[in-house]
């Protein structure tokens, strides 16, 4: 009886119940998109989560993140394993307490038939559309701020997020900076868990290759079926994945990162003279000012770029 009002959908059934019993989806992040995708998710019956996130609970995400009332100061992706476990005992929530970097992203998205990024980083973003391209995996990813955002079902057929988004914006914020109502991160994930079941389902149209979009509550959507994938793109790489023979630089300042990131690193350095075959990387907390750090050293040097989005201290 518990997938009663679903199953009577004609375009569910019993065989599309079995789909989802039978389908392996990777969740990346457990904070305020996470939540309503692994509720929606573990309430409809899908066979197993593994789910990745490096954070803790904390008092200020409670409004967003309601689940996580009785678990302050507690890893989020275990608080939400045990959650989830109360919420329906036929679905594996697999937690791993970790960050989601290019280093692990190729293996995770391997494992999985479809992946969930509600990260909402730009460097997990584009690690996960990379590796989703290159081993056909769809996936649906989400970013909300304020009363606005998007969903998108990219990659797995359709075009990447690369080719939607080939430039990042000049700047941008962040839940703990510019805020975000509760709802509207709400109304995000509970759109992504709508639009991975779709897929899994095979549902026509598919949401691979749309946009959905909401400004306020004004919405908007659009389909980005034969957007042509770019060229080139600055690659995001793990710092563990840095070699010693590269020119790593790292952009933070002193009063943000006592330490650069590796002890070869240089720290902001006026002029960059990088060897003629040597790779330059650049790194930053969230990848931001590499990204536009690389576009200016791109003008007047042709060799290889790669990108390190440090994140927070854990």
């Amino acid at each position: 009886m518990r997938y009663a009002r679903q199953t009577i959908l004609p375009r569910i059934g019993d065989a599309g119940q079995a789909r989802l019993a039978g389908a392996h989806v990777l969740v990346v992040g457990a904070g305020a998109l996470g939540v309503p995708v692994l509720q929606y998710l573990t309430g409809a019956g899908l066979g197993r989560i593994t789910l990745i996130d490096p954070d803790r609970v904390e008092t200020s995400n409670l409004h967003r993140q309601p689940i996580y009332g009785r678990h302050v100061g507690e890893p989020k992706a275990l608080a939400a394993m045990l959650e989830m476990a109360e919420l329906n005992l036929d679905v594996t929530v697999t937690p791993l307490v970790a960050r989601l970097d290019p280093a692990n992203a190729p293996d995770l998205v391997a494992r999985a038939d479809l992946v969930l990024d509600c990260a909402d980083s730009f460097a997990a973003t584009y690690a996960l559309s990379d590796a989703c391209l290159a081993l056909g995996r769809p996936l649906i990813a989400a970013s909300v701020l304020g009363t606005e955002g998007f969903a998108g079902g990219f990659c797995g057929g359709a075009p990447s997020v690369r080719a939607v988004f080939p430039e990042l914006p000049s700047q941008a914020g962040s839940c703990a900076t510019a805020g975000v109502m509760g709802p509207m991160a709400g109304l995000f994930g509970a759109l992504q868990a709508q639009m991975a079941m779709a897929v899994l389902l095979g549902l026509t149209p598919s949401p691979l290759g749309q946009m959905i979009r909401f400004d306020g509550l004004r919405p908007a959507s659009f389909r980005f079926d034969g957007v042509p994938e770019p060229d080139i793109g600055h690659r995001f790489i793990a710092a563990s994945q840095v070699r010693p023979e590269d020119l790593a630089v790292d952009l933070r300042g002193p009063d943000e990162a006592p330490l650069p990131f590796l002890p070869h690193a240089l720290r902001q350095p006026e002029t960059l003279h990088p060897a003629q075959d040597q790779r330059v990387v650049l790194a930053c907390r969230s990848g931001l000012r590499a990204w536009a750090a690389a576009d200016r050293l791109r003008r007047d040097w042709p060799g290889e770029i790669a990108l390190v989005a440090i994140g927070d201290p854990s």
